[in-house]
């Protein structure tokens, strides 16, 4: 899976290291939101742990509980990760709204007024 990929399915990197590299998604771990909610205003959300061959599908951003993992998938499974984001938004009444953008604000140095 590239980022290219992940883009056309509608996710999107929750951290700036992700955002400015354009490395391949298997070589780091990563972390994605999909840019739509659910009708009913949940969110999806798709991991892939350092050195692990696997990604997950999940209903928070970190899940601890296996409860809240939708769907646990190697990295090379297109057509599950596609058929389990299918079935995911199915299940939650179809596709919702544009979620607002993520917006990642530079870090400037504080300057006192003299």
């Amino acid at each position: 899976m590239t980022q290219a990929y992940l883009s056309a399915l509608g996710f999107e990197p929750l951290d700036n290291h992700s955002r400015t590299t354009q490395r391949s998604p298997n070589d780091d771990s990563w972390r994605c939101m999909h840019t739509h909610a659910a009708q009913d205003g949940t969110h999806v959300y798709l991991e892939h742990p350092y050195l692990i061959n696997r990604c997950r599908l999940s209903l928070s951003a970190a899940p601890l509980d296996q409860a809240n993992v939708l769907a646990d998938l190697s990295l090379d499974d297109k057509p599950g990760l596609e058929a389990a984001l299918a079935a995911y938004f199915a299940l939650h009444g179809g596709v919702g709204a544009l979620i607002k953008p993520l917006s990642s604000t530079p870090l400037r140095p504080y300057r006192r007024r003299l």
